[in-house]
């Protein structure tokens, strides 16, 4: 994930923009950050669902055939 002093900016940058207004620099920044974040947050959740298994009631693994292959994918 993201460095906690990346977060406070986006957050900072964020508020200042509601207030005030950002300097071009600033949006330059900020959208750069934000890139990042997404970039992290999606690493991170496509992490969480390879660690997923579908059971359905009867004990059978019903995990999507996509979601399969992206685990094989990774493994490899």
């Amino acid at each position: 994930m993201l460095s906690q002093e990346k977060i406070l900016r986006i957050n900072f940058l964020a508020k200042k923009a509601k207030t005030e207004g950002l300097t071009t620099a600033e949006q330059e920044e900020q959208a750069q950050l934000r890139r990042e974040y997404v970039q992290a947050f999606r690493a991170a959740m496509i992490e969480t669902l390879h660690s997923v298994k579908i059971i359905d009631p009867n004990g059978n693994d019903v995990t999507p055939q996509k979601l399969k292959e992206s685990k094989r994918k990774r493994l490899h």
